[in-house]
């Protein structure tokens, strides 16, 4: 081993930029994280601030460094991971934003996408993306910016301007940035898994698609580079951490999650419990259209040999933990809601639904509204508590469902366990009654942080700091097995509870 045995995670995330050094053998090292603002313009917008999301970024990888006591000198690689279809515009010239980072949460561009559904164009978007017409993907932000802001179009076609979602932001700035004799060292690049998010790239080449481009108006000549998620982009230059550190690894966070928790074949699946939920399923090298309410995307790929994966998304998993601390106020801290949900034995026959802002796959009802139902005069906040937590499970249960059901269409076998990360999955009362929802084992690993680490693979294989995806498979450490031990037939009773629920709440 050289002395350059560790790698430096770039985290950078909707509420705050995160930077891990991991050490070759996929521990943690140090980490540190600072937050940055939300800008809310108007009802339905969100944005950020690409000076601050890229100075956010900076102060935690140096201070990770300093805490982690290494040089960049002994950093053998930097990955990037990062909130992905949040989209930018900047100027090749002086490499300065030309309007805020419309966020991936943002809905300004629905007219966008009500008017090419109108036109019967969701079909032709579908086969060649995978993706769905909807405001969440990066195109039709971009197209946003070109048509609104003041001279973009014109300036775009001219070639002066680039786009990128973050981690293209980031390399820019890490290689080139706003320096006038180091931008035009700049890397304008991307990865396919976040390229496959913008409706523009063609997953099946992992192209660029003239007919997609001409659909939504973009000029060809604003658009980065595309490579593979493993892949050396450039060098930091050396003044921003000490010295130069190649920069080998890129992934949107839920693909890069997926490389982190070793789920490289089809079959394999993972589960990240955050704000929201996001389960994807590794589907190989066949693209696989679902039936069952699911979308398709590229998967972090080591190679130019295109991989994809399943994704279903749920809007509000542990956000439900924060509204039982917040509007509720049934607890302090998010910390204190396992003990109040096994107060009780069980949610004694409640079903809550929090559907705050509609309901995500495998659903895709934007009009439900969250509900609380089987009430009784016995029922306590305790019982609400459980139900809260429970329902982040069932949400689950229902993807992975709808996940197996294509699965077994395509003659594939259904998902055998679960892999678990994110910050709610520390919660052993909600994992086991997953497991017991599911039937199949749900597995969290040692490292939970594996959005990052993930991140922290692609890198090192770059490098060459390791040698194949057996070596990386083989570093995947167990931290504990969730076993289902619930009767079957009761789990099916549960879930066909949580289904009339649903049908409530969507009827509400």
């Amino acid at each position: 081993m050289t002395n350059r045995a560790h790698l430096l995670a770039l985290d950078q995330g909707t509420s705050s930029s995160r930077s891990i050094v991991f050490d070759a053998g996929g521990r943690i090292v140090a980490i540190a994280q600072r937050e940055f603002r939300q800008i809310y313009p108007q009802p339905g917008w969100v944005e950020h601030d690409p000076k601050e999301i890229w100075a956010s970024q900076l102060a935690t990888a140096r201070e990770a460094l300093a805490k982690a006591g290494l040089s960049a000198a002994q950093i053998a690689a930097i990955g990037i991971t990062n909130q992905r279809e949040t989209t930018m515009l900047w100027d090749r010239r002086s490499g300065e934003p030309i309007h805020n980072a419309i966020v991936w949460q943002d809905r300004r561009a629905e007219p966008t996408c009500a008017a090419l559904r109108e036109r019967g164009l969701e079909p032709t978007f579908r086969a060649k993306t995978g993706l769905i017409l909807d405001a969440y993907f990066s195109g039709t932000k971009l197209k946003w910016l070109l048509d609104h802001v003041s001279g973009a179009r014109a300036a775009a076609q001219r070639g002066e301007l680039a786009f990128g979602t973050i981690d293209s932001w980031l390399m820019w700035m890490l290689t080139g940035g706003t320096d006038d004799s180091a931008r035009q060292r700049a890397v304008h690049a991307t990865d396919v898994s976040n390229a496959s998010r913008t409706l523009l790239l063609n997953v099946h080449d992992n192209a660029w698609d003239d007919e997609l481009l001409g659909l939504l108006e973009i000029p060809r000549e604003v658009l980065p580079s595309v490579h593979p998620s493993s892949h050396v982009y450039g060098h930091t230059r050396a003044e921003l951490l000490g010295a130069p550190v190649p920069i080998g690894g890129v992934a949107g966070d839920q693909q890069s999650a997926l490389f982190g928790q070793a789920c490289f074949k089809a079959g394999l699946a993972k589960n990240t419990y955050g704000t929201g939920c996001f389960l994807l399923m590794h589907t190989g090298e066949r693209f696989q259209t679902s039936t069952n309410g699911l979308i398709t995307t590229s998967a972090a790929q080591p190679s130019a040999t295109p991989e994809f994966a399943l994704e279903g998304s749920v809007f509000i998993g542990g956000a439900v933990v924060q509204w039982l601390r917040d509007s509720l106020r049934a607890i302090r801290a998010s910390g204190e809601v396992q003990a109040l949900a096994e107060s009780v034995p069980d949610s004694g026959g409640v079903m809550f639904v929090p559907a705050f802002t509609g309901l995500g796959a495998p659903y895709w009802n934007a009009a439900a509204r969250g509900a609380i139902v089987g009430l009784t005069r016995g029922s306590t906040v305790a019982h609400i508590a459980r139900a809260a937590l429970e329902s982040i499970a069932f949400q689950s249960a229902a993807l992975l469902a709808a996940m197996s059901r294509d699965a077994v269409a395509a003659g594939a076998a259904p998902v055998a366990e679960l892999r678990v990360d994110g910050g709610a999955c520390v919660n052993d009362l909600l994992m086991q009654f997953q497991a017991d929802l599911l039937g199949i084992p749900v597995v969290r690993p040692q490292v939970i942080e594996t959005t990052a680490l993930g991140a922290a693979y692609l890198a090192g294989l770059a490098c060459g700091l390791y040698r194949n995806l057996d070596e990386l498979a083989a570093q995947w450490r167990v931290e504990r097995t969730f076993h289902p031990t619930m009767a079957r037939a009761r789990a099916a009773e549960l879930m066909a509870n949580w289904e009339h629920a649903v049908r409530q709440a969507v009827a509400s």
